[in-house]
């Protein structure tokens, strides 16, 4: 159920990718993803469904291609995070120093987005 984002809430606008093989479900490790589905998030709680991104998976039987890392993690500049199932923290350390938030929440995209949006709500509390 995509929620709307209102116009009166432009001030926490950022988005999410996730990284999904069906677009129901958070279910893919980032190095093997190809798919992520961006949303745009509202500081009020409300999102909605942007775009597809297709990218080329880094990661081949355990072997890891740096030049493909930096160019998928390129890719989700404009996000403020991405949710995967899994992400090695080499890969999850490259993507914070480029200024993407990796959050391992693997589940239904809603319930994800959904802890996501609680989790950023309780960070501007204090």
């Amino acid at each position: 159920m995509d929620k709307t984002v209102s116009n009166q809430s432009k001030e926490r606008i950022y988005k999410v990718a996730v990284a999904s093989s069906d677009g129901i479900v958070v279910n893919q490790h980032f190095g093997r993803a190809d798919t992520f589905f961006i949303y745009e998030v509202a500081g009020t709680g409300n999102y909605r469904f942007l775009e597809t991104r297709i990218v080329t998976p880094v990661c081949n039987g355990g072997n890891h291609n740096e030049e493909k890392l930096c160019s998928n993690i390129s890719k989700f500049k404009d996000c403020k995070y991405i949710l995967v199932s899994r992400i090695g923290m080499g890969a999850a350390n490259r993507m914070e120093q480029s200024g993407v938030m990796p959050m391992e929440l693997p589940g239904m995209i809603e319930e994800s987005l959904g802890k996501l949006i609680t989790y950023e709500q309780l960070q501007h509390l204090f």
